[in-house]
């Protein structure tokens, strides 16, 4: 039985969603300096349960609350978690969608906080019927993005794209997406998400307007591709994001995050604030 230390809670486990990247950690993939992974570990996860009990000097009314959470061990009954990043679960909301709460939505609303998207602006999401990807698209809308555009590799994961708020869809398998996607942003893309890396990444650079901001968040090719220096004189940037870099560099913002995501799944996807962008 785990013992919840000071500032932790013991949470008994009612579901618990796989992460992709333990499959990549497992082809030898997804190594960071910043967050060094090494071989055996157990299995990453989003645990979505109630509190059993906490540790000393600890809120006493998380007990008996639904929450979500992300955890390093998630493949257990009794997980333990650091109370300060426990995501209340709304009344009525399934665990499928909590589950997304702790992880998959912050990711998708933290690469479009790097991306620095304004109203109107034009969004290009890749990989946008995954589970960041589709996230990234209904955010991007909250927040007042005026064109997305989604890549995937099939017609079914472009219609999933586009019933999630995708106002245009690219298959990324076509050689000429790239001319795919300047034909729909004439005048180039503001904001592009990537999490694929490699030549996607290195294409994406070509489709940016002046000033545009590629954020890069991941690498499932399996390749981190490489960019010139060159390429960026063109008035293009490029920014990286990490969840557990956020989180550690600015903690209020991130919670401030978490509670707004949970209001928009509370909502259905309803919650839009009275001026569209952030903070």
């Amino acid at each position: 039985m785990p013992v919840p230390k000071v500032g932790q809670a013991l949470i008994r486990a009612e579901a618990i969603g796989a992460n992709f990247v333990d499959t990549q950690l497992r082809r030898g993939m997804a190594q960071t300096e910043l967050y060094p992974r090494p071989l055996p570990r157990p299995l990453t996860g989003d645990v979505v349960g109630t509190v059993e009990t906490v540790g000393p000097e600890t809120d006493q009314s998380l007990i008996g609350r639904r929450v979500a959470t992300a955890s390093e061990d998630a493949f257990c009954d009794l997980v333990v978690a650091d109370a300060q990043w426990l995501v209340p679960v709304p009344d009525g909301l399934d665990a499928g969608t909590a589950g997304a709460l702790p992880m998959a939505a912050p990711v998708a609303r933290g690469v479009l906080r790097a991306g620095r998207l304004m109203p109107g602006e034009t969004v290009l999401v890749h990989s946008a019927a995954g589970t960041i990807g589709h996230l990234a698209v209904q955010l991007a809308k909250v927040l007042g993005a005026g064109t997305v555009i989604a890549t995937a590799s099939t017609a079914a994961k472009l219609d999933f794209a586009r019933a999630q708020g995708a106002d245009i869809g690219v298959d990324y398998t076509d050689q000429d997406w790239p001319e795919q996607v300047r034909a729909a942003a004439p005048g180039g893309v503001d904001v592009v998400l990537d999490a694929a890396g490699g030549e996607i990444l290195r294409r994406s650079l070509d489709v940016l307007a002046p000033y545009g901001r590629l954020v890069t968040y991941g690498a499932a090719s399996g390749e981190l591709g490489s960019i010139p220096v060159t390429d960026l004189f063109a008035l293009r940037s490029v920014a990286g994001f990490s969840l557990a870099a956020a989180q550690a560099a600015d903690p209020q913002s991130a919670l401030e995050d978490l509670a707004d995501l949970t209001e928009y799944a509370a909502q259905g996807g309803s919650a839009r604030r009275s001026t569209p962008g952030y903070r």
